[in-house]
């Protein structure tokens, strides 16, 4: 079996390459954008076959997909940072819509059938009240940021293209999600970073954080990614999926959680820049279709991913 993954150099992408090379049957093909920062993958370049392509050049998405011919597309790629997508709506929509469009038209393009995983997010639904907790997959789409709207866009086109056109497109929404590998710029990541700053006298005890009232459902990254091929296995084209724990954490438990598992204490400061224009105050899913479907069960506990997460950054910051 062929498996495509765009995005493979990044967060998901690199633990999903990690995961399908446990199958012998699989090869494993990624879609990378030229001079893309490759440490994410450095350890497998050697198992896995990449290709240089920008997913918004219609051109080159559709040569990788005729070449490779793939049983399976995992769609990953995109600007996934919401605080950006304020800064660069322009981008957020252009690669996260068009990119994907890219690949659709190619598939067709090539006359293959594949099975197509769009990660959708949670984000998606945005303004959501307490009475509509926990959040299922027929719950009012209102996205908050551009960043929502283009994964709302991005879900809707798989519908759109699995109606018209017969892509056997899987829409999943997954929740917060985190772990070794993760990005800086997001919440426990970047509380992590901080941390160890401070263990390693990088920096003094003070830890800057945005909002830390909001509450949001977090799962492992290694239990997204089996997810996501079970998804694949077991779900069907044109459906749409929550995958999440069903649990809110509060932010700030979370800092607090990291902070004992440390073992340090330090001055909390809310620093301006990190607070949104506009912020979803909680969201907590509700995963019963997707376990119906699938049997799926988180297998990393909340402390044990953070510990992981701790120690992804002790030993980046020491190689330093």
């Amino acid at each position: 079996m062929k498996v495509l993954i765009t995005g493979i150099t990044g967060f998901v992408g690199s633990h999903l390459a990690e995961y399908l090379l446990k199958f012998k049957d699989i090869e494993v093909f990624g879609i990378i954008r030229w001079r893309s920062r490759t440490e994410n993958i450095e350890h497998i370049m050697d198992k896995i076959k990449l290709y240089t392509c920008d997913i918004r050049d219609s051109t080159s998405v559709s040569e990788v997909i005729s070449e490779v011919k793939p049983d399976k597309i995992f769609h990953l790629a995109a600007q996934s940072f919401v605080p950006q997508s304020w800064q660069a709506p322009y981008e957020t929509l252009t690669t996260n819509i068009i990119g994907q469009l890219n690949i659709f038209e190619a598939v067709r393009r090539a006359k293959i059938n594949p099975i197509i995983h769009i990660a959708g997010s949670s984000e998606e639904y945005g303004l959501v009240g307490e009475d509509e907790l926990p959040i299922k997959e027929d719950t009012p789409l209102r996205p908050l940021s551009p960043y929502a709207v283009s994964k709302v866009a991005q879900d809707l086109l798989g519908f759109q293209y699995f109606k018209s056109y017969g892509l056997r497109v899987i829409r999943t929404r997954a929740f917060n999600h985190t772990g070794p590998r993760r990005a800086e710029v997001f919440v426990c990541s970047n509380f992590a970073k901080q941390i160890v700053e401070i263990e390693m006298g990088i920096k003094e005890p003070i830890i800057y954080v945005g909002n830390l009232e909001s509450a949001r459902d977090f799962t492992d990254v290694r239990d997204i990614v089996e997810a996501y091929w079970l998804a694949t296995e077991k779900c069907e084209p044109g459906e749409v999926y929550n995958i999440c724990s069903g649990k809110p954490r509060k932010v700030k438990d979370i800092l607090h959680m990291l902070m004992e598992i440390a073992g340090i204490k330090a001055e909390i400061k809310v620093d301006p820049q990190r607070l949104r224009p506009s912020d979803v105050p909680i969201l907590y899913g509700n995963p019963e279709k997707f376990i119906k479907k699938t049997g799926w069960k988180p297998r990393y506990k909340f402390e044990q991913t953070l510990k992981d997460l701790l120690n992804y950054w002790r030993q980046k910051l020491k190689n330093r």
